[in-house]
């Protein structure tokens, strides 16, 4: 059985997953932060709790599902660079692009797995604390289900031109942030391994996720 962390951190995930193949709003650069937020929470939930296969382990399904719409939602560059740190700055190009994809597969992995053990969650997004003409917001929200209500917020940012529209860059589950939470692992590997480490680190995981499942 899932404790609070992992069910909030599971579900962390499913908010960032997009709708899981559900069209998006054809003016989607104008949807409003929390609004988003609620929108592709609920898809999620929505399409994990009607789909027998992915609830039944079908992980290969769900890790291609996920991999295909989070990116839309996500500045997955601004995370990874978060997380590594001070590091990135001293990665190159091609270093940067290898963190990125490594880091990428070990989340979409890790969390898709635990996507199939959703059932009766709901979601309740709180008023937004933001002005009209603000472009970096914080949207707090709360899943509601058995057992006390489990805190989960996200960090969205406004983006222009192609694509325009809010952009997941953090969050924050029972009050630690996403980004933070790797930063230390990978700040241990990177001073005893360098960056070249760290990247062979997020392989071997890599591999060793894929073997078991």
């Amino acid at each position: 059985m899932m404790n609070r962390r992992s069910l909030g951190r599971t579900t962390l995930f499913l908010a960032a997953s997009a709708s899981l193949g559900l069209p998006l709003p054809a003016l989607a650069g104008d949807e409003a932060a929390d609004a988003l937020v609620k929108r592709l929470t609920n898809g999620v939930l929505d399409a994990v709790k009607s789909d027998k296969s992915i609830q039944n382990g079908e992980l290969d399904k769900l890790v291609a599902l996920v991999d295909r719409t989070v990116m839309p939602h996500v500045n997955f560059r601004r995370i990874t660079a978060a997380t590594v740190g001070p590091g990135w700055r001293q990665a190159t190009p091609e270093q940067q692009k290898r963190l990125q994809e490594e880091f990428k597969i070990l989340l979409v992995r890790t969390y898709a797995g635990a996507l199939t053990r959703v059932s009766e969650q709901t979601v309740q997004v709180r008023p937004l604390r933001a002005a009209p003409q603000d472009k970096d917001v914080l949207v707090r929200t709360e899943i509601l289900g058995r057992g006390a209500p489990i805190q989960l917020d996200y960090r969205l940012e406004k983006t222009p031109g192609n694509g325009a529209g809010w952009k997941i860059y953090n969050m924050n589950v029972l009050g630690v942030w996403l980004a933070e939470t790797y930063r230390s692992q990978f700040t241990q590997v990177i001073n005893t391994r360098g960056i070249d480490g760290l990247i062979e680190t997020l392989v071997e995981r890599n591999k060793a996720n894929a073997a078991k499942g």
